[in-house]
């Protein structure tokens, strides 16, 4: 773990998230509170960021995304922080005390009236090379994506959709032949501005 923690971009985010102050969002009445973890390891040199492409499943507004491991908080969940290693354990059998807690990223809010009113608080790790994942039902695969992969301009991408019977576009990132956007860009695109020299 010490020598991924030597890295230079990984010590140069250790070291923005130590020193920054998190925005907490204010949630409404209804809004749900959930947690996500963007883990992080080191391979031949390289840090690379875990993305999940999540199951396609019924009732789930996020059915078949790509995605970061987690889910929303538990009435036995002490914090968010405990709902983001929860889950990954739960989605992926990865313990995220085995690795480190390196930070967390700005609140976020779906800005769909569509999507259920939630909060979702990013958390950023950093995990040994040799991890071993093993999905649950929820996760249709995963994919360790090089940070240099997302900083290069090859990677961005549009998202387009109907709204409401308007044509939309989003920004997103291309991973193999998957489209990253909606919530996980934007929080990608916070863990990225942290890395960049």
């Amino acid at each position: 773990m010490q020598i991924a923690l030597q890295h230079a971009d990984v010590s140069r985010l250790a070291t923005r998230l130590a020193s920054r102050v998190a925005i907490d969002a204010s949630p409404v009445a209804e809004s749900r509170l959930a947690a996500v973890s963007a883990v992080l390891r080191v391979v031949n040199g390289e840090p690379e960021l875990l993305f999940i492409k999540r199951a396609e499943l019924e009732r789930d507004p996020w059915s078949g995304h790509m995605a970061f491991p987690g889910g929303r908080l538990e009435p036995g969940d002490a914090s968010l922080e405990v709902t983001a290693l929860r889950e990954t354990q739960e989605e992926l059998a990865l313990d995220l005390s085995q690795g480190r807690i390196l930070g967390r990223l700005d609140d976020l809010a779906p800005r769909s009236r569509s999507l259920p009113p939630m909060i979702i608080r990013p958390f950023v790790a950093i995990v040994e090379p040799d991890v071993t994942l093993t999905p649950s039902d929820e996760v249709a695969a995963t994919f360790w994506v090089p940070l240099a992969h997302l900083l290069h301009e090859s990677s961005t991408a549009e998202h387009v959709m109907d709204v409401s019977g308007v044509r939309a576009t989003f920004p997103a990132f291309r991973v193999e032949q998957h489209i990253v956007w909606g919530l996980t860009e934007r929080i990608v695109r916070q863990l990225l501005a942290l890395v960049s020299p």
